[in-house]
């Protein structure tokens, strides 16, 4: 057995959070592999190191001085060094650094510096070796992962040194520089060094106990989702839920490994283990339901016309839409009519000339628009067992007063989607879960 163990912000935010993610590591002689982030907040007062990292670097680009914030982040290492009486020269290493704080200086390298100080101090606090992502994860001139060479040099390393400790985010282009990935980046060293290894397991440790069926700031108390597998994950993750990076999915999906969320503050629970495909004997409980997930801030554009050549007109409004960079996320379909549902945002003050261009092409008898919808996800792999289900999630709707103006489902049958008023937006999501998972 080998696991990929990957730390959080939060896992590493001080002395106390080392302690526990020692004991964790310690608990299983399978967890070889460690990739942590940059020390995060330590309580809600609390500054992120790399939120104060890109703070540093513009005061440097506006010519302020930086030395209070330089001084506070050297303190946050010093404290967890002290504390654990490691022996990493902190001191040291910030005077190397405080030289080449000027404008000349990339901010992705100043950036990740957050992780490879919390990672220096952590493989000390563990007795791993510290191998950093420069020397193992590697970017192309495209700026895209090269994962052939980077799979290739992450496993040279675990072979040469048995345990090893890399920091997560960020990694070297081909002219030697430091690039930073996007935020939660970490999720993606994490990810790549799981499939860089063949891991059995990823192990993504967090302030959380896995994933839950529905935000806990709309439904009280959700019920956690023990099982979840890739394509349902990626349908929440649409749909708004925030569970983890995008990119920290593909490579770990690649290759089969399942992905475990767990809570570095409660690692008794089991949290969500997130699987390629789950079989139906034996599977988690009754609750057919996977997860409920949505966001807000969609327009409806409906398009009348009688006799409507349907699929030319369709292709025009949708060309249409494209050139004013507006993604449209749903489209439904009737005998002389269609809706197209995009983001309002998206659409911004082009609303009107999306609308004029489309009345000159296809020439319809009428164009509605119908701004502040929300869009709600039900999702489940079970839901194609069961029939009835659209017709009972309708009902519950109807029943609590939601007046739906738009209904999608997708190819694969994993998620019913509907549109509502944006007030309607949480007891949409309340009244779904109550009915069906509560």
């Amino acid at each position: 057995m080998l696991k990929v163990a990957k730390f959080g912000g939060s896992s590493v935010a001080g002395a106390e959070q080392f302690k526990k993610v020692k004991a964790i590591i310690e608990a299983d002689p399978a967890r070889r592999i460690v990739v942590s982030s940059a020390a995060g907040k330590r309580d809600s007062s609390d500054h992120k190191l790399t939120d104060l990292l890109y703070l540093c670097h513009a005061h440097i680009t506006y010519g302020v001085s930086c030395e209070e914030i330089v001084g506070a982040i050297r303190s946050r290492f010093v404290e967890i060094r002290d504390a654990l009486g490691l022996k990493y020269d902190v001191e040291g290493e910030f005077d190397k650094l405080l030289p080449r704080l000027d404008k000349y200086m990339g901010v992705d390298e100043l950036v990740s510096r957050g992780e490879y100080f919390t990672s220096r101090l952590l493989a000390e606090y563990l007795g791993y070796r510290f191998v950093d992502a420069a020397d193992c994860v590697f970017f192309g001139f495209d700026g895209q992962i090269d994962r052939e060479k980077t799979y290739a040099a992450i496993k040279d390393a675990l072979d040469k040194y048995e345990r090893i400790l890399i920091p997560g985010f960020y990694g070297r282009l081909p002219t030697g520089k430091i690039k930073v990935m996007s935020r939660g980046g970490s999720d993606i060293s994490g990810a790549l060094a799981a499939a860089a290894v063949d891991a059995d397991i990823y192990e993504n440790w967090t302030d959380v106990s896995g994933i839950l069926v529905a935000d806990p700031r709309i439904v009280e108390n959700p019920a956690p989702i023990s099982t979840i597998t890739y394509a349902e994950l990626q349908e929440l993750a649409f749909m708004g839920a925030s569970v983890l990076h995008e990119d920290s999915i593909l490579p770990v999906k690649e290759k089969g490994i399942a992905l475990n969320i767990r809570n570095t503050n409660r690692p008794q629970d089991p949290g969500t283990m997130i699987v390629d495909d789950v079989e139906e004997a034996g599977d988690e409980e009754e609750r057919f339901i996977t997860g409920i997930a949505g966001r807000r801030g969609f327009t409806i554009l409906t398009v009348k016309k009688r006799s409507m050549n349907t699929s030319d007109s369709l292709r025009q409004a949708l060309e249409i839409l494209d050139r004013y960079h507006a993604p449209v996320e749903h489209i439904t379909l009737g005998l002389d009519s269609f809706a197209l549902v995009s983001a309002t945002k998206a659409l911004g003050d082009s609303v009107y000339d999306v609308i004029a261009d489309i009345q000159k092409a296809v020439r319809p008898d009428d164009v509605n628009v119908k701004e502040g919808i929300s869009l709600v996800a039900t999702v489940g792999r079970k839901m194609t067992s069961r029939p009835g289900t659209s017709g009972r999630l309708f009902h519950a709707l109807g029943k609590s007063g939601v007046n739906i103006r738009t209904i999608a489902q997708g190819a694969d049958e994993l998620s019913i989607i509907v549109g509502v008023e944006n007030e309607d937006f949480e007891k949409t999501i309340r009244v779904i879960y109550e009915r069906f998972a509560g």
